[in-house]
């Protein structure tokens, strides 16, 4: 069994010699080196791993624990014209750098760099583009089955794991597949966030024995020469499942849903992954084999706590890290403000409890697991399950307060519209990673939920423009007897100072920040300090609405019959966004004047750093009175003076 060498621990300022590594710049040069080759192999890419996603942050833990599993799958397989599915697609980075793209890994999550996941745009390697969790045995079963339509020889592969094998559209996949008796191969990367813990010796030993070629031919034809006698096949068959439950208790749900089911085995063990893939390449039906790995395998650190090291920021020079911390670092994230909110709350009511799909650290719940573990619920990677638990809590008189993502509430859009707001239930939804989250690009940005909430009846929907709004906000929805959506960005805001008293605020209610002349500005959330930056500039009145939903409509009102032009920004995509339920009033109110509605464009917005990204949309402070400007130009009528010029 290959053992990897003394864990690095620390990650490598210089970048590393790579010699066996850069012999093989794409899998065809792989699959040309000698088994005995690979180990070394793994130690340099792993070593580049480390040293690369120093230099640009990004996912971490994950790519470091299936390095040999990678290069096991590329050595075995004919990619790409056999087909590789990713699942959870933070684990891709080895297999970037084995598929001609090492040289980009520095671009990596930059602006027009190697994206975070598989893009099939990227490279003929990344068979299906994914971000989220739980798609790959979907889309490889879809590419099995057309390869079958076709006649086509090639083999399909999916790697699913890091808890993605929670989701019910993992199982909803295998059962398909099994009904369909695709020959395909479905690989459960267990490590150790995923289902069992491996369980031995023996374990391995049986691995072997039912990988094998020599076993598949003998049960495919014990099945043939039985099947005229069928209580014979059965005994048979009875007696094998009972020594694979005996052994390995984690295959009886597979094999009950028709898989072949091997393992599990060492994942950072070549022999037995080169052996065992291989075998299982070539069998017919649908086949799962069970690895366990290691996440942060290779790096100490990471192995000791692999999720704080999930993923890391990109690592400063040495004089860098040694300054003081700036007041910008200093500020508590959005997601630190739930958390502490979300204490406080369960201190103050012994009826609140969160709930979260899989994202207790990134949704700030940690606190609030430690202090409340009995009102905790980490259902994993089930967003569906979370949003109908909570509406089956809010029936018996509980207060739950669902954690998400935008991005992850899309996959629980049936549930919210039938299983809370059709019953008109008390669930507080607390949105997190609203609008555009950066480097991980467009499969984690949260622009849609305005659109897909705001045309649901019963539920409110809040934006905070700052910290404490969001602090309010939540206190507001936990309080308001029926569903309610607090919608906050990543990272951190303005800096606004916090106060611990909770207070309700009246429900579709905006606030005039500013007043100016001729053009006011609507600001949805977090666009509110770019809009009264822009403001200043052109002397225009600027309205925090706060409320999505209830809009405040009388607020809409006011500000059309008294100015000229009116202004609606956003973080969110302009098509259904705030902007449309403004128009949409305007139209109610027979207002006619000029609208200007400013937001994401109908287009996927590709990674980069968030700052970029904003001023490439436009909403930035900049691009805000630089889009009104241009408005203007077509309306002269409307020239505008600064603040400054408008001082008598």
């Amino acid at each position: 069994m290959f053992t990897l060498r003394t864990p690095f621990t620390e990650i490598p300022r210089e970048r590393p010699d790579t010699p066996l590594l850069d012999q093989v710049p794409t899998p065809d040069k792989l699959r040309t080196l000698p088994a005995e080759a690979l180990p070394e192999l793994a130690r340099e890419v792993r070593e580049y791993l480390l040293w690369c996603t120093g230099q640009t942050g990004g996912h971490f833990g994950a790519g470091l624990g299936v390095v040999e599993l990678t290069i096991a799958l590329h050595y075995c397989y004919e990619t790409p014209n056999d087909r590789l599915v990713w699942d959870v697609g933070h684990q891709a980075y080895p297999h970037k750098i084995l598929t001609g793209r090492k040289e980009q890994m520095l671009t990596m999550r930059h602006k027009d760099g190697l994206a975070a996941f598989p893009r099939r745009e990227e490279s003929p390697y990344d068979t299906f583009g994914v971000g989220h969790s739980s798609t790959s045995i979907s889309a490889a079963l879809g590419m099995a089955l057309a390869a079958r339509m076709t006649g086509s020889p090639r083999k399909v592969c999916a790697v699913i794991g890091d808890g993605a094998m929670t989701a019910g559209m993992a199982f909803e996949a295998l059962n398909d597949a099994a009904h369909q008796g695709a020959n395909m191969l479905v690989i459960l990367n267990d490590n150790g966030m995923s289902i069992s813990k491996n369980v031995g010796g023996l374990s391995n030993y049986f691995a072997r024995i039912w990988a094998s070629k020599t076993y598949i031919a003998l049960r495919e034809g014990g099945k043939r020469v039985l099947s005229a006698m069928p209580a014979t096949l059965n005994f048979t068959r009875r007696a094998e499942e009972s020594m694979k439950h005996l052994v390995n208790s984690p295959g009886a749900l597979f094999e009950s849903i028709g898989f072949n089911y091997v393992g599990p085995i060492d994942g950072h063990d070549f022999e037995s992954l080169v052996t065992t893939i291989s075998n299982l390449r070539d069998a017919p039906g649908p086949q799962l084999l069970h690895v366990y790995t290691t996440k942060g395998k290779g790096f100490a650190p990471a192995e000791a706590d692999p999720i704080g090291y999930h993923a890391i920021t990109k690592i400063a020079p040495l004089a860098e890290r040694e300054k003081p911390l700036s007041p910008l670092q200093k500020k508590p994230k959005y997601s630190d403000v739930f958390g502490d909110w979300l204490c406080d709350m369960a201190a103050a009511d012994t009826r609140c409890v969160g709930i979260t799909p899989a994202m207790c650290e990134g949704s700030g719940m940690v606190k609030f697991a430690q202090a409340f573990p009995e009102r905790y619920h980490d259902v994993a990677i089930a967003e569906q399950h979370a949003v109908t638990l909570a509406a089956g809590m809010a029936c018996e008189g509980v207060k739950p307060v669902v954690a998400i993502y935008s991005t992850f509430l899309q996959r629980g859009y049936d549930q919210l519209v039938h299983d809370v707001a059709l019953q008109n239930l008390d669930v507080t939804f607390a949105i997190d990673r609203a609008g555009l989250v950066g480097e991980d690009g467009p499969t984690h940005a949260g622009v849609y939920d305005y659109a897909f909430m705001r045309t649901v009846p019963n539920i409110v929907i809040m934006a905070p423009s700052d910290e404490n709004e969001c602090r309010q906000m939540l206190f507001t929805g936990f309080e308001h007897k029926g569903p309610a959506a607090v919608r906050y960005p990543r990272g951190t805001g303005p800096g606004a100072r916090i106060e611990k008293t909770m207070t309700a605020l009246t429900i579709g209610k905006g606030l005039v920040r500013r007043r100016g002349e001729k053009v006011a500005i609507l600001a949805f959330g977090t666009t509110l300090a770019p809009a009264l930056a822009a403001a200043e500039k052109l002397n225009a009145s600027v309205v925090d609405m706060r409320f999505i939903k209830p809009l405040d409509e009388a607020l809409v009102r006011e500000m059309a019959l008294s100015h000229k032009l009116l202004v609606t920004v956003e973080e969110h995509a302009v098509m259904g966004g705030a902007g449309s339920s403004v128009n949409e009033c305007l139209a109610r109110e027979k207002l006619v004047l000029p609208v200007l509605n400013l937001g994401i464009p109908d287009a996927f917005i590709e990674h980069a750093s968030p700052a970029v990204m904003l001023a490439e949309c436009g909403l930035d402070a900049a691009g805000i009175e630089r889009a009104i400007r241009t408005r203007l130009d077509i309306l002269p009528a409307l020239t505008v003076v600064s603040a400054a010029e408008a001082k008598p």
